[in-house]
């Protein structure tokens, strides 16, 4: 079976999707069209804009969303995904390929998502870490046993979490980690505690804006950074992407039981390799591909 996976937030790059745009005129289309929306030329910081630029929460996500997208819609006839999933930010990517949003939904959403994120980040000091080399359970262990909140956010692959929280209680769970055996845990150049309870508000948010607007029966299964399992009824998918950004993205998890369920190759669609690597290190059978 073929399976499609869609990045999130940090695979951004100067110059991404300029050949698209450059070589195919459904790729302007849909890139002006994006241009229109968001109320701003994102293309002009996509293809020429500085690392910082582009490093901006409310220019990242729509960014590597229109990637993805975009990219998807100009593989035609050979796109025929039977299983999705995108890792955080790159769910919404997941849902406008198997037809669950359409692209100016899905665009919007995004949009209000990141808006909604930075708004979160400003109001109490708070950062993300990568943990590696220590098991799930120890990881989820030191940051239940820190003063505060820090708890573990991101399951990418086996040995390497990611934690969020509050800057101080990040801080202190890096130590005890390193003390717990951890060969590093490093603090992420991030501008917020991304799927921890400081999300919240973002949440809240969100919620209106995703209750909104309509979802449709998709095509093929998404399986939810949430539950790490299928799912293909509209109101559960709707449920599910709401919760996304208090709650931990379960990677590994979901790449596993869409090997389970038959995946046969992946194909990473949208900016980078981070995904295929992950996978590859989730499992080294894997097959896996770049679109």
């Amino acid at each position: 079976m073929k399976a499609y996976v869609f990045p999130g937030q940090g695979a951004q790059f100067t110059g991404m999707g300029k050949d698209l745009y450059e070589n195919s005129a459904l790729a302007k289309e849909l890139f002006e069209k994006a241009n229109e929306i968001l109320g701003f030329r994102i293309t002009d910081i996509m293809f020429e804009g500085t690392a910082e630029e582009l490093k901006e929460t409310k220019v990242t996500q729509p960014a590597v969303f229109l990637h993805s997208v975009i990219l998807a819609k100009t593989l035609g006839e050979d796109f025929k995904p039977e299983m999705v999933a995108g890792h955080s930010l790159g769910e919404f990517s997941a849902l406008v390929a198997n037809g669950t949003l359409s692209f100016e939904d899905g665009l919007k959403l995004v949009s209000q998502r990141a808006l909604a994120m930075q708004k979160a980040c400003e109001i109490t000091p708070s950062t993300m870490a990568a943990v590696l080399g220590l098991a799930d359970n120890v990881v989820e262990e030191v940051c239940a046993s820190i003063d505060g909140v820090v708890v573990a956010a991101n399951y990418n692959c086996p040995g390497q979490l990611v934690i969020s929280g509050e800057t101080s209680a990040v801080e202190k769970a890096c130590e005890a980690m390193k003390a717990a055996g951890a060969k590093r845990a490093l603090i992420l150049p991030v501008g917020g505690a991304f799927h921890s309870p400081m999300m919240e508000p973002a949440r809240e948010e969100l919620a209106a804006a995703i209750e909104a607007t309509t979802f449709s029966t998709p095509i093929c299964p998404v399986y939810q950074n949430v539950t790490a399992n299928a799912v293909s009824d509209a109101n559960e998918i709707k449920k599910n992407l709401i919760i996304q950004l208090t709650a931990p993205v379960k990677w590994t998890q979901s790449v596993q039981q869409m090997i389970a369920d038959g995946a046969t190759l992946f194909t990473e669609v949208g900016p980078g390799k981070v995904l295929t690597g992950l996978i590859n290190k989730i499992d080294k059978e894997a097959a896996t591909a770049n679109a």
